[in-house]
């Protein structure tokens, strides 16, 4: 066994990333306190070739230092913009996706029993750290999704939780 070369990797450069196919899912970030965080989503999405990020309330935008250093070049290669939460999803609702936050809530689902609709666009709602998601959306949501856990803590940190749940929606909607 030995570890691959860049170049047999085979990545598309980010020009042709740009125009190729891409998973129909958008990242909604609300709220991020950390570019750190907001980093891993851009490269979340570059290696799941997404549609889009939304970046919402205070979280930052870039360029930004801390989003730079954990994107390590997805800013350039992933569609995004910012602007309010609720227009963002009110827009995104009217335009056909399924609006999933990613909250415990009383009525969440659990990831793995979660299925996507064949042919459906889902846009997910990630808030923010402390918090979560902010509770006037929730109104809005077609469902929230929640990571079963089963230690003494309460929540995943984001970047984690933005990684299982998009591997997991990739997974389904690909097969």
């Amino acid at each position: 066994m030995r570890k691959l070369s860049l170049k047999e990797l085979n990545r598309v450069d980010t020009e042709s990333f740009r125009q190729q196919e891409k998973t129909p899912i958008v990242l909604i970030l609300d709220n991020i306190r950390s570019g750190l965080n907001v980093g891993s989503a851009f490269r979340t999405a570059d290696a799941f070739a997404l549609e889009k990020i939304y970046l919402c309330g205070i979280t930052a935008t870039p360029p930004h230092r801390e989003i730079l250093k954990t994107a390590i070049g997805a800013t350039d290669s992933m569609a995004w913009e910012s602007g309010a939460l609720i227009d963002m999803v009110s827009r995104l609702k009217e335009e056909g996706y399924t609006i999933l936050a990613v909250e415990q809530t009383n009525m969440s689902i659990p990831l793995q029993e979660f299925h996507p609709k064949k042919d459906s666009k889902i846009a997910l709602i990630f808030g923010n750290e402390v918090k979560g998601v902010h509770e006037d959306v929730l109104p809005l949501v077609d469902a929230a999704l929640e990571i079963p856990q089963y230690g003494t803590k309460h929540s995943l940190n984001i970047s984690v939780c933005l990684g299982i749940v998009v591997w997991d929606l990739f997974r389904k909607m690909k097969n």
